[in-house]
């Protein structure tokens, strides 16, 4: 014990900063694996492996155990080339956040006016409420930046308006379109009844209402694999809830929902004034007041 105290004191003895700015570099590539690995499954057993390394740690450091230092010493690298395999659907997942878009969405003024967004919005809020109302469950996916091409493929194709007669049509119970999701796409309805992943983060086990099926899973997995809105109805209570960036929002009525759909889908200001500056012209962004009007 002695000796491992002299050892800590040798240490900071040799600290400079240099050395505090390594440190703080190493912390945060952990600290943002922490935070890419939260709510997932994965958090469980990297909590495992860490305490498992610590003890192995603190035992060969204590304790002589030349046969036992051999075996540690000779197995390590196995296990940091087995981490990337165990983790490799969150290492994925954070991959695809960092390389995501940050606001770029697909209704674009140059593709859709204002008018039109508040339009399909609004038919999509209406269905919602209709839809709980009557206890229908409902799952609709709002594509944004991240393409779903591959999740149209799994469904029926349509094309079609989005109106809220579509949408009480297609999820009514028994139908053969009622089962799956809905994709929505620059205003129209691309494909139904398409199979979306399912949520593999523990957000849910952790809830009070556990109760949750899979329409909830599914949108909580879909708002984890893209940058889409998710709105889904329950078949059980009428709630609607809006999931997004593997987060749900629950208890929504029909206003706060259009509300919400808008904000993530309000195409950005406009570049209108700008200033001269010796000689180069800079453009100001300002919000155009005829929209806000």
């Amino acid at each position: 014990m002695p000796n491992f105290l002299n050892e800590i004191l040798f240490i900071f003895q040799r600290l400079d900063w240099v050395s505090i700015i390594d440190i703080a570099l190493v912390a945060a590539i952990f600290f943002g694996i922490l935070i890419l690995l939260r709510d997932t499954q994965a958090t469980v057993l990297l909590r495992g492996v860490m305490l498992l390394i610590i003890l192995l740690a603190l035992l060969t450091s204590f304790v002589d155990l030349p046969a036992f230092s051999w075996l540690i010493q000779t197995s390590l690298p196995a296990l940091l080339l087995a981490i990337p395999v165990i983790f490799a659907p969150e290492i994925r997942r954070g991959l695809e956040r960092i390389g995501r878009a940050s606001s770029t969405t697909l209704f674009t003024p140059k593709q859709s006016s204002l008018e039109a967004l508040n339009k399909t919005m609004h038919a999509i809020a209406t269905a919602c409420t209709r839809l709980s109302a009557r206890r229908h469950g409902a799952l609709i996916v709002l594509q944004r930046n991240d393409s779903l091409k591959e999740y149209v493929n799994t469904g029926v194709y349509l094309d079609a308006v989005v109106t809220p007669e579509l949408f009480l049509q297609i999820f009514y119970p028994n139908t053969p379109l009622h089962d799956g999701a809905v994709i929505v796409s620059d205003h129209r309805v691309v494909a139904a009844s398409c199979v979306m992943p399912l949520s593999a983060s523990g957000i849910l086990n952790r809830s009070p209402e556990r109760q949750m099926g899979l329409r909830h899973r599914a949108a909580l997995g879909t708002s984890e694999a893209c940058d889409g809105i998710v709105v889904v109805v329950s078949e059980e209570t009428g709630s609607i809830s809006v999931a997004q960036g593997g987060r749900m929002i629950r208890g929504l009525d029909s206003d706060r929902l259009e509300n919400m759909l808008v904000a993530f889908y309000r195409p950005a200001p406009v570049m209108h004034d700008s200033i001269n500056i010796f000689g180069w012209k800079i453009k100001l962004p300002q919000h155009d007041r005829a929209e806000e009007d």
